[in-house]
């Protein structure tokens, strides 16, 4: 018997994490989104609120006495001791509630052979290491800082700032296992997800990894 094969998805900002691992739910993988993570740890009552606001102040909630994320990221975004101080604080919260899901994925089983988690920085922050298989999702240059810009509003220096704030896409793509190249249009991002789940699929069931996946090891 198989545990569940633990897939990390990775990638620059921008490039299309979420519209893959949307893909990837859509062909029966159990999913993970550290974003949502994060968005849930630092509402009020939660570890992550109590720890930021220490850390950061008041002045960086806002009127309802939500954490006002904008306002934290540009700081974070323009400010490497402050985003090493924010990243010290969440990661750790991050990581157990990950490997909680994870947990509760293999125990469950839920008729699927993967669980995919999607973190933006778990190359930068070694937890890349938990996972038996790197998949990045990939664009060029020229097309994240577009992408970036217009989803986020930011003229192109701040955008360049939050781009250069990760490890440099080129970098982080020898870390990756599959990579999938989202440059151009979705169908074409598509057919590359369900290429590389299909192949997960069929590596898995013939016992084709090597890691603690496999029971017994």
């Amino acid at each position: 018997m198989l545990c569940m094969l633990k897939v990390g998805l990775t990638g620059g900002i921008a490039c299309g994490k979420s519209y893959t691992l949307k893909e990837l739910q859509r062909h029966g993988a159990y999913t993970i989104d550290a974003d949502a993570i994060v968005h849930q740890l630092m509402l009020p009552g939660h570890p992550g609120y109590h720890k930021v606001v220490e850390a950061f102040g008041t002045e960086f909630l806002n009127s309802d006495s939500y954490i006002d994320r904008r306002k934290l990221a540009n700081l974070v975004f323009s400010d490497p001791a402050a985003r090493q101080k924010l990243n010290e604080i969440i990661h750790p919260l991050v990581f157990a509630e990950e490997k909680r899901q994870v947990e509760e994925a293999e125990l469950i089983q839920r008729r699927t052979p993967m669980v995919v988690v999607d973190a933006a920085l778990m190359i930068e922050a070694g937890s890349y290491r938990n996972y038996d298989v790197i998949l990045m999702v990939y664009a060029r240059p020229e097309v994240q800082l577009m992408r970036l810009m217009l989803r986020d509003q930011l003229d192109a220096e701040d955008a360049l700032k939050r781009i250069a704030s990760q490890m440099a896409l080129l970098e982080k793509i020898k870390y990756a296992d599959y990579v999938i190249e989202n440059s151009g249009k979705l169908s074409n991002t598509s057919e590359q997800v369900t290429h590389t789940f299909r192949d997960l699929v069929f590596r898995y069931e013939e016992n084709d990894f090597e890691g603690s996946w496999k029971l017994g090891n």
